[in-house]
């Protein structure tokens, strides 16, 4: 694969890992979490750059235990005091990068850990002691890297003395995980007492899954222990798939006056450095291993969070899936209470029977002894009554419907995702079981609206009439109530007498609308009216779904199966750090 194609590639690894959401408080997600963040800070730290620039200086990251005497090495190996070594812990907490003048480009640049703010540094002065050397242990300056510009450094190979991987302080250990992921080999340094601590051993075996080259520098050991202690170190990387690891033994010395270490206790790292330096194929080397380890490792990874988002994504659609029940549930309890007649009762029907004349007339209904024709020919006899008590009270009946039946719907939403510990989480201390404060006044809103949207098509309907003058006589406003009564008045699910009364209700309604404007005009503006009210009650709805679906991301594509795109990154992933191509 070419280099272009390549840095395209990851660059897409990125941008889907950068917009990745795991919201939901599932097993395992803040370790899923983690290693989205990981995977990030190594594509800029480390990966990308290196792609991007594969001809660039090596960066050996000196890191280690506690007190295994890096920084002490680290002065060693160029000779006098760089670094700030001494018994206080933790004496690195600036990381500091030593590389020869010539390769200054290359780091002054935030070409490699782009995050860390640059700090040029200066080589101290001679006769300097090490516990003054480099810069006074300082937390604020964590987010810094000190650049020393060191003839004493090899070219082509940079030396960069970080924090203790197993530090007291959080924000250390931090660092240095940083630090070590963007190396492209490690010195990594480790004392005849702490080798086999499992800090220092789980780094190292994450050094095996990326197939870094690794350098071992066992420190410390005492006079005579030399060969015992490192036969032991042998096996154990040897067991854990580190066979290939350098590994040096520096014997215990006393330092000289400027806490330095003899020269020829290093020596054999230092000419270890120098070959690298001086052979550009086998630094090449170094870096093709060490990227393409890292890119399979970054691969599985990515599998690992495809799993993740599975499963954030078949959790976020049941979370979806109780919530559209829900309010799915109420828009059909809406729908069938504005079609059966349930709104014909109470105030409703009072105004409605005021309206037409007298309760007389439709007892007169119920009982079957009124003659219907001779009741329409008197109803179009003069004026009808207004009909904008109708009206106020259809709003405030539909209006009750509406908000008890989203109440309930929310009641039920919220008491599901409760029941589920991801929803639980989304939900925290907020209480989403009863409507939004403005949902009462946003249905009286819609109502109105739709009342409006019930006049224009009487209004639409009557022009192209020859019976204009009727119908205008009888009013639009009139008709328009007569519509919405035949509208809810479809009977089923009422008892007794009130089957009778909503019957004749829409008997009356609908004879009315017949004789303007013809059955099949009339069956058409019904359905019209019903669909447009549906409508409206389901963005009502809709509005109170998204107070519990947006907390599970960005509406509704937060969970858009990511999961496959994250699998298909990681095989091109696995197929590039599997080729063994530098470009």
């Amino acid at each position: 694969m070419v280099q272009e194609a390549a840095v395209e590639l990851l660059e897409n690894v990125r941008t889907e890992l950068a917009g990745l959401e795991l919201p939901l408080a599932l097993p395992g997600v803040d370790e899923a979490r983690t290693t989205t963040t990981s995977a990030l800070a190594q594509l800029d730290d480390y990966i990308l750059p290196r792609w991007k620039s594969l001809d660039a200086p090596l960066l050996a990251v000196v890191g280690g235990s506690t007190g295994a005497g890096k920084s002490t090495l680290v002065n060693a190996l160029v000779g006098h005091p760089v670094t700030r070594s001494g018994a206080i812990r933790p004496t690195t907490r600036q990381p500091i990068l030593l590389h020869h003048p010539d390769d200054a480009p290359w780091f002054t640049s935030g070409r490699v850990l782009p995050t860390l703010h640059r700090v040029h540094g200066e080589i101290v002065k001679a006769h300097t002691p090490a516990s003054r050397a480099g810069a006074s242990p300082d937390a604020s300056a964590m987010a810094s890297l000190v650049l020393v510009a060191d003839p004493a450094v090899p070219a082509g190979v940079a030396l960069l003395d970080a924090p203790d991987v197993d530090s007291i302080s959080d924000d250390n250990r931090q660092l240095a995980g940083q630090l070590l992921a963007a190396a492209d080999l490690w010195l990594f340094v480790t004392t005849a007492n702490r080798y086999a601590d499992a800090v220092p051993w789980k780094l190292l075996l994450d050094a095996a899954s990326r197939d870094i080259t690794v350098a071992v520098i066992l420190d410390r050991v005492p006079q005579g222990a030399e060969a015992e202690v490192a036969e032991d170190l042998q096996a154990m990387l040897q067991r854990e798939g580190l066979a290939g690891a350098q590994l040096f033994v520096v014997a215990e010395t006393a330092l000289d006056e400027l806490g330095m270490l003899p020269a020829h206790t290093v020596a054999p790292i230092l000419d270890w450095l120098r070959e690298i330096s001086d052979d550009s194929a086998g630094r090449a080397d170094i870096v093709r291993r060490t990227l393409n380890g890292t890119v399979r490792s970054l691969s599985g990874r990515l599998e690992v969070l495809a799993s993740a988002a599975t499963a954030q994504q078949d959790a976020g659609n049941q979370l979806t899936q109780d919530v559209e029940s829900a309010f799915a549930d109420a828009a059909v309890r809406i729908s069938k209470a504005s079609s059966d007649g349930t709104l014909l009762r109470g105030e409703v029907l009072a105004r409605w029977q005021d309206f037409v004349g007298t309760g007389e007339f439709f007892r007169a209904l119920e009982s079957g002894i009124g003659r219907l024709r001779d009741r329409i020919g008197a109803f179009f006899k003069g004026q009808p009554p207004p009909a904008v008590k109708v009206e106020t009270a259809i709003e405030t009946g539909l209006q009750a419907v509406i908000v008890d039946q989203a109440s309930r719907a929310a009641e039920d939403a919220d008491q599901r995702w409760r029941a589920d510990p991801a929803g639980r989480q989304l939900l925290g201390t907020d209480d989403l079981s009863s409507t939004s404060a403005d949902f009462a006044a946003q249905s009286a809103a819609e109502i109105r609206a739709w009342q409006g949207e019930v006049l224009e098509l009487i209004r639409a309907e009557g022009a192209a009439k020859r019976t204009q003058a009727r119908w205008m006589s009888f009013g639009v406003n009139g008709l328009g109530v007569v519509l919405m009564i035949v509208v809810f008045s479809f009977t089923g699910g009422l008892t007794g007498a009130e089957v009778g009364i909503a019957g004749g209700t829409a008997v009356v309604g609908q004879k009315v609308l017949e004789a303007m404007f013809g059955e099949d005009a009339v069956r058409r503006l019904a359905k019209e009216a019903k669909l447009s009210l549906e409508a409206r009650c389901e963005n009502l709805l809709e509005h109170e779904k998204r107070r519990f679906l947006d907390r599970i991301g960005n509406g509704e594509d937060s969970l858009d199966a990511p999961a496959e795109r994250l699998q298909a990154l990681a095989a091109q992933l696995a197929s590039l750090g599997g080729t063994g191509e530098r470009a």
